[in-house]
């Protein structure tokens, strides 16, 4: 039986899988070009920025916010271990193939790396750029005394011997949690907004990480994720630290990304909390900020606060200093100084020195 030509040509094996790889190639390009003219707005224009962050970033919180916030884990942290195991096996592949697998397998690389830029520039990059927490409410650092600073500290060790008597406490003498940090904090955040207007909005329950111990070796206590809008935590650091860390990642939701910020809101929303655990955890994490800065100014004043903090508090600053210990090594050298390093890119000049800068709008904020 004679079968009739439809009158078109066949198509070459190989023009689809070519078509393919200059889509990817296209795709890519475009992305990253998006990025960094977005970035570079970003920088040159703050009221891009600033506009950017008040009227589109919410749209993302409220959307893929309230989308992975549906699940209890980590979208963010599973993702990355499937990320890695795709990248493994793809590269073995390509490998055999040889050259024939190589591009391909570059595009599609090129293709991720096009995706990840434009999420983390519409999701975090361009509100490094907007105008600041404390710039939004009046808050204004100056240059303050060593008196100044010594009596914030006489402050914050009034405040965490009132109340640390009345937190939970193990066997050993260290802070439990009184209930689910998660609920806690977005209540904490919700409660701050009504002083300041800045801070309202949508707020998903920040996430523990499973293996919180890849976060103990890089010394992180939290991190916020741009790809999925979550805001994660170490859940395996000593218990005062949670209510903080928690506060700290969810500020980042509201687009304020600089860490001195991101401490301040977060030991403002945990002070003026309902739950004790978090006013404890709040004012203790002042004191420590607030005491390492005084003892780097003058020491002897230093010494004569420290003798003043109540013995119920030693366990927690005891098991705190112990935890971070264990971790101390080339991983998290390495790892601070890859955050140095993207926070400076970032416009924080101060790098890593910037989340102790949270002392000098402390010290503002007692003053006001």
């Amino acid at each position: 039986m004679k079968i009739r030509s439809n009158g078109k040509k066949a198509e070459a094996p190989g023009s689809a899988s070519q078509r393919r790889l200059k889509c990817r190639l296209a795709a890519a390009v475009l992305l990253l070009a998006i990025s960094a003219a977005l970035m570079a707005l970003a920088a040159k224009q703050p009221g891009f920025a600033e506009w950017y962050s008040e009227n589109i970033y919410p749209l993302f919180v409220n959307s893929l916010g309230r989308l992975w916030g549906l699940f209890p884990f980590s979208v963010s942290e599973i993702a990355l271990y499937i990320l890695i195991v795709v990248f493994l096996l793809s590269l073995a592949a390509a490998v055999r193939k040889g050259i024939h697998g190589a591009v391909p397998w570059l595009s599609c690389i090129l293709l991720a790396a096009g995706i990840l830029a434009f999420l983390y520039t519409i999701c975090c990059g361009i509100n490094y750029h907007r105008k600041s927490f404390s710039e939004e409410e009046g808050i204004i650092t100056y240059r303050y005394t060593a008196q100044d600073l010594k009596e914030v500290c006489l402050w914050l060790t009034e405040e965490v011997n009132t109340i640390s008597g009345e937190v939970d406490r193990d066997s050993s003498g260290v802070m439990t949690l009184s209930a689910p940090e998660g609920e806690g904090a977005v209540a904490a955040m919700h409660g701050l907004a009504e002083e300041f207007p800045a801070l309202e909005g949508y707020y998903p329950q920040p996430k523990k990480l499973l293996l919180s111990e890849f976060l103990s070796y890089q010394g992180l206590t939290g991190i916020y994720s741009p790809f999925t809008v979550e805001a994660n935590y170490n859940g395996d650091m000593t218990a005062y630290n949670i209510p903080f860390t928690t506060c700290h990642e969810l500020s980042h939701l509201r687009g304020f990304m600089q860490e001195e910020e991101a401490n301040f809101i977060a030991f403002l929303a945990c002070i003026q909390s309902d739950r004790t655990d978090f006013r404890y955890s709040g004012y203790l994490s002042g004191w420590v900020y607030c005491m390492n800065a005084l003892y780097r100014a003058d020491h002897e004043s230093w010494q004569e606060v420290r003798l003043l903090l109540t013995e119920e508090a030693e366990p927690d600053l005891e098991a705190n200093s112990a935890f971070w210990d264990a971790y101390e090594g080339r991983i998290s050298e390495a790892a601070d100084k890859i955050n140095d390093t993207y926070l400076k890119a970032n416009g924080q000049a101060d790098g890593v020195q910037s989340y102790s800068r949270m002392v000098d709008l402390i010290v503002a904020y007692f003053e006001k």
